[in-house]
């Protein structure tokens, strides 16, 4: 550890040789190092040239600038972990006392009582240390913060963000979604790629837990299930070959729940597996909301073996598919009540004839008024698919 560099500014040539003396053996071991001054004036050259400067044994009248005057400048230079001990008369205490309103860290009085010195210099160490531990842990904090949002950008740069994302298609289908992490970074994905020529793969996916470690294990949730949908037709077959996988990836009990579509573009037809997701809904093209059934498949990425069922459902002309994470229903207000199923449901059925960007942010908007302000805790993610 490097010495603690401390100045004595005093005019009084004696005091020199006294604090020389006294913390011989403190110098010697390389604790203390000492640096003189005779004046404030003096003391500022000395500072500007030995800015690592961390205490000044300062006596308050001196020709040319006084104590207080340097007091002052040294406030001006606004280094947390500088502290300034005044030195004086006992019969001072007047400009003792304007010192410490001023900022002083503490005071002695002449004659100096070395051994209360000595006290006073270890408690302005000890503060010293913990401005400076506190200076690392911003430091650290700051670095952090631009490590999430570094993180934050490339986590988007998963998910999909051109809409429409198949414009050959813009007759047949209409497609959008969105993901609002609660955190910096979240666990929450979702994500569409073709299979082949007339079919579709959609996957909406929650990882449990929150920050760096889920949106981890969503980055690779969501790579292996797109890479397992490319050599599965079935849905189930994915599903199935992705937990296998996930499960023995996992680690600290970290899984996730997905639902997993299988479109036909031609004939609306949508076999899905919903490995332990909330139920998506079905909004008709009349205006009827529709909550499918609750699924009797497990979570992905615990239990290994699992074998996954599927099923199929129809999407009429004009009906929407509405996917979504329980941060959507499960939203709070600021006297803790749930968002809920039935206001989702409510605010769907006035949707049938808005595209699918216009009911997620008429959605989102409904979430922000009825949550009034009151702290975000899950991510806020939907995938909404309608057929034209």
């Amino acid at each position: 550890m490097a010495a603690i560099k401390i100045l004595s500014v005093d005019d009084e040539a004696p005091i020199e040789l006294l604090m020389k003396q006294y913390f011989r053996r403190k110098i010697k071991a390389g604790e203390y190092e000492f640096l003189f001054a005779r004046n404030g004036a003096e003391a500022l050259m000395v500072l500007e040239n030995n800015p690592d400067i961390e205490i000044i044994l300062c006596d308050i009248n001196m020709p040319e600038m006084d104590g207080l005057t340097l007091l002052s400048k040294v406030n001006e230079m606004r280094n947390p972990a500088l502290r300034v001990i005044m030195v004086s008369a006992y019969g001072d205490m007047k400009n003792i006392r304007q010192a410490m309103n001023n900022g002083a860290f503490d005071f002695a009085t002449k004659p100096i009582d070395m051994e209360d010195l000595s006290r006073t210099i270890e408690k302005a160490i000890e503060q010293i240390h913990y401005v400076h531990e506190s200076q690392k842990e911003h430091t650290q904090l700051l670095s952090l913060k631009v490590d999430l949002t570094s993180a934050s950008e490339i986590q988007q740069y998963f998910l999909p963000r051109v809409f429409p994302p198949f414009p050959e298609d813009s007759d047949k289908l209409d497609i959008f979604a969105s993901m609002e992490a609660a955190k910096d970074v979240g666990g929450d994905f979702y994500d569409f790629f073709r299979i082949d020529e007339d079919r579709m793969a959609l996957v909406i996916g929650d990882v449990c837990g929150k920050g760096i470690p889920a949106a981890l294990f969503m980055v690779l949730s969501q790579t292996i299930i797109r890479s397992k949908a490319s050599q599965y037709t079935s849905a189930a077959e994915c599903m199935t070959e992705a937990n296998h996988l996930l499960a023995s990836y996992s680690v600290e009990s970290m899984f996730v729940t997905v639902f997993y579509v299988i479109y036909n573009t031609k004939t609306g037809q949508v076999t899905y597996c919903n490995a332990g997701h909330n139920p998506p809904h079905i909004l008709r093209a009349d205006g009827t909301v529709e909550r499918l059934p609750k699924t009797k498949n497990v979570i992905v990425g615990v239990y290994d073996g699992v074998k996954y069922k599927e099923d199929t459902l129809q999407l009429e002309h004009g009906d929407t598919l509405v996917m979504f994470t329980d941060g959507v229903t499960e939203a709070r207000n600021q006297a803790r009540e749930e968002f809920g199923t039935e206001r989702l449901n409510y605010m769907l059925s006035g949707l049938a004839n808005t595209n699918c960007r216009q009911m997620v942010e008429t959605v989102k908007a409904g979430l922000a008024t009825f949550v009034d302000g009151a702290e975000q805790h899950d991510d806020i993610t939907m995938l909404v698919i309608k057929r034209k």
